[in-house]
């Protein structure tokens, strides 16, 4: 099956073209954003070199339907998504961190706190936690926004406000923002046996206006439990069953593949990207309780083209 790996899309009125690791976002004049959502994955902040069948199209579907579901919170930069792939949206200013809600102590913050840290952030963490357990409320954890191939650094309010990164008008902003967004997908995940468990969050000026940008509750800018057997799992310190793109990474370890140095990539055959395709699809069943619908993926360079700049006519009159 055909996949948008590497393309460099002819879109009109381009001024800027950024390569992420998943997403193309090409500026248009300066005012708008095309953001085509490819079929590559990334682990171990290393690029795969196969592309994986409709990835691309379940994720900006996902984050495409939480952008509308949440549009009542915050205003978004989402405009149309005139391809099963692409969202066209507002150009925004994007402020230097990002937002980061947790709703329970797992990942990096359950690391943290295993070696002794009580504070996140500049949050303080209760001592006795365990891992998976739910925080009293959700806390904000924001990180700064690294330059391309750099990571992310955990950063506090204080430090925030200290270096001027943000307004404080602007930041609390942020903060109420966040808070609302991760109990809105929190409630929407619950209604399908789930549990937001933490996320991220991106914003961006415009006019004055904050906005929110880029992805939002898709599975690999989020973590998701299955609600059913949560407590049993928690109650034994079983690992919680968990909603992301976790299979992979753990494919790769199997065949001796972390990111480190001198590591060789295994070969990804295509039943292997087919069987990954199926679980992304099977993810975005489960996020958004629908039965997915796969595009007609052929001549998709072409299509995708076709779709925007017929989207662009009407927004560039």
């Amino acid at each position: 099956m055909e996949t948008i790996t590497n393309a460099n899309f002819d879109f009109p009125g381009v001024k800027n073209v950024y390569h992420g690791k998943v997403r193309e976002v090409y500026t248009i004049k300066n005012d708008l954003l095309v953001m085509v959502v490819s079929d590559r994955i990334s682990a171990f902040d290393v690029v795969l070199p196969k592309g994986i069948p409709f990835k691309g199209q379940v994720l900006n579907q996902i984050a495409s339907e939480f952008l509308d579901a949440t549009k009542d919170i915050v205003p978004n930069w989402k405009i149309s998504t005139p391809d099963p792939m692409v969202t066209i949206g507002h150009y925004c200013d994007p402020f230097p961190v990002e937002m980061i809600v947790r709703g329970y102590l797992t990942g990096s913050s359950w690391r943290a706190y295993k070696k002794g840290a009580r504070d996140i952030c500049g949050v303080p963490i209760p001592e006795g936690m365990r891992e998976h357990q739910a925080f009293e409320s959700p806390i904000l954890t924001p990180t700064t926004k690294a330059e391309q191939g750099e990571h992310d650094e955990n950063i506090s309010r204080e430090e925030i406000l200290r270096q001027g990164l943000v307004s404080e008008e602007d930041y609390l902003k942020l903060e109420k923002y966040s808070l609302e967004l991760f109990k809105r997908g929190s409630e929407i995940a619950e209604k399908h046996g789930l549990i937001l468990v933490d996320t991220k969050y991106e914003f961006g000026k415009k006019d004055g206006q904050i906005y929110l940008i880029d992805e939002i509750h898709t599975p690999d800018s989020s973590r998701y439990f299955y609600k059913e057997g949560y407590q049993a799992r928690f109650d034994k310190g079983e690992a919680q069953r968990q909603l992301s793109k976790e299979f992979v990474r753990e494919w790769l370890m199997e065949n001796g593949f972390q990111g480190e140095a001198g590591q060789t990539l295994p070969e990804i055959s295509d039943e292997k990207a087919n069987e990954i395709s199926q679980r992304y699809i099977e993810l975005y069943e489960k996020i958004t309780g629908r039965k997915f619908e796969k595009a007609n993926n052929e001549n998709l360079k072409s299509r995708i083209e076709n779709n925007v700049k017929n989207a662009m006519a009407s927004l560039l009159k």
